[in-house]
């Protein structure tokens, strides 16, 4: 584990170096700002349109951000040829793929960090105070972030059999793809044939649920979220993201790196 440590901590080191995540950053700051603007212009809903636009400019950054740099993790090093000199040291292929996802899961962490303290700055100015009901907002930053931890496993899994560009249509596809298994599993209940029903039933099986993590409406609307929600949220992440990098593992141990 301390190898993948090392190579989590050179990712992150030069994830930060890299101008374009403070670009993006600073884009997200700057739509929370104007969010306030909006917000002052329909005062009777200034706390909600704040914290959707808010909420919805973290998550679009954050996905651009997992996204690109997740296929890019794997693939940059093969294109530059520094892999070869990576893998020639005491490290196998699954320690540089983990310590490759957790230096951009890090990364995200602190980018996400740095745009919700924004976002709260942006909620003291206008309400001039926080309250309890502030907290599902937290948790909503909290939920983005778990979204983007499993976006970076599956941009990653792509990035180890396929090109970067139908890495990044496959991510994106999937994502999309993965708002709808709650449509799908409706579906189930309609009049269908027996076929259709089971390539539903198993397509809501196998896509990542993203649905699960839109808690905007009720952070925006200071509604409480269930702890239940909180715990079950985490663990299917974990979960989801284990059995995802572990095909990624598999999958990259056998490349030709040639």
């Amino acid at each position: 584990m301390s190898r993948v440590g090392i190579v989590a901590r050179n990712t992150f080191r030069e994830a930060v170096r890299d101008r374009v995540l403070y670009n993006l950053v600073f884009f997200a700051l700057l739509m929370i700002a104007s969010a306030i603007l909006v917000g002052q212009i329909s005062m009777a809903i200034e706390s909600v349109v704040m914290v959707s636009l808010g909420l919805s400019a973290i998550s679009l950054i954050g996905l651009l951000i997992a996204i690109f740099t997740g296929v890019g993790l794997v693939s940059k090093e093969i294109d530059k040829r520094t892999l070869h000199a990576v893998l020639a040291k005491p490290l196998r292929r699954w320690e540089f793929l983990l310590g490759k996802y957790a230096g951009l899961v890090l990364t995200l962490a602190v980018n996400t960090a740095a745009m919700g303290a924004g976002l709260f700055l942006a909620m003291l100015l206008v309400k001039h105070s926080w309250t309890r009901g502030d907290a599902a907002v937290l948790i909503a930053v909290y939920f983005i972030l778990l979204k983007l931890a499993l976006v970076v496993a599956l941009a990653m899994l792509f990035s180890c059999f396929t090109s970067p560009l139908l890495a990044i249509l496959f991510t994106g596809g999937l994502y999309v793809a993965g708002l709808f298994v709650p449509q799908m599993q409706h579906l189930q209940l309609t009049e269908l044939s027996p076929q259709t029903q089971k390539l539903f039933a198993v397509l809501s099986f196998i896509l990542p649920n993203f649905a699960n993590y839109d808690v905007m409406g009720a952070a925006a609307h200071g509604r409480s979220i269930a702890a239940g929600l909180i715990t079950q949220t985490t663990l299917y992440t974990v979960l989801y993201c284990a059995v995802v990098l572990s095909v990624a593992a598999v999958i990259f141990s056998h490349k030709d790196l040639k």
